[in-house]
């Protein structure tokens, strides 16, 4: 079960895309949506994360700063984030201790196989680092769509 919402969002360090080390504590006093995803340039984390750029102007207007984890390397993101133009941070967790602090990281199956990874979760946290709503088992298709409903509604 990942971390619930009513709680502070855990402070962390990582680093980004450009090998900029990035702390969630940067971002206090703007709402961060966190979301973690599983691998760079796979089908459903590149559409999550197109998704999240063709909506980025209507998170802009809403104040919102998008914040992307996965396991993969700094080179990883780089490539990935080059590919699909994404405006957005992508934050390397190599170890998954950012993804085991937020309780991200457990058992999947694929085709028939069980391993350990990233469970396909958003946070989305207030200005005072305080987390507001978890997504769980989101569907990379419909993901930003959903958020975007929930933050008209807020």
């Amino acid at each position: 079960m990942p971390l619930p919402a009513g709680i502070p969002a855990p402070d962390f360090e990582l680093s980004d895309d450009t090998n900029t080390p990035r702390r969630l504590s940067d971002f206090r006093g703007k709402n961060v949506l966190l979301y973690f995803y599983p691998k760079d340039d796979t089908p459903g984390c590149t559409k999550e994360a197109c998704n999240f750029r063709d909506d980025y102007s209507a998170y802009e207007k809403a104040g919102v700063v998008i914040l992307g984890v996965s396991p993969d390397d700094v080179q990883s993101h780089v490539k990935f984030k080059q590919k699909f133009q994404l405006p957005f941070p992508l934050l390397a967790d190599e170890s998954h201790k950012v993804c085991d602090l937020y309780q991200v990281w457990g058992p999947k199956k694929f085709m028939g196989r069980e391993y350990q990874g990233v469970l396909r979760t958003t946070f989305l946290i207030d200005k005072n680092g305080e987390i507001v709503k978890v997504f769980e088992n989101v569907r990379p298709a419909e993901h930003s769509t959903g958020v975007l409903s929930t933050l008209s509604e807020a």
